[in-house]
């Protein structure tokens, strides 16, 4: 999945993603240790989508965070 398709999805939807990712993950692990994954590099491609997603949850939750305390300091 790309960056771009990522950054147009919601906060839900990332977190979705992110346990839908991390499920794949665990059963991508499982086949690996018992021989029966065709291809590592899907495996290899899933760490990295999770990894691509995870930075781009913490991109948004620091915008947040930044406008929150934008806003607090406005009212003051």
């Amino acid at each position: 999945m790309q960056a771009k398709q990522m950054r147009d999805m919601g906060l839900d939807e990332l977190q979705q993603k992110r346990a839908e990712f991390k499920d794949e993950i665990f059963h991508l692990t499982l086949r690996r240790a018992t021989g029966q994954l065709e291809s590592p590099m899907k495996l290899r491609q899933s760490r990295r989508d999770l990894a691509r997603l995870e930075t781009i949850i913490g991109e948004l939750r620091r915008d947040a965070e930044r406008k929150a305390a934008e806003q607090k300091d406005d009212h003051e």
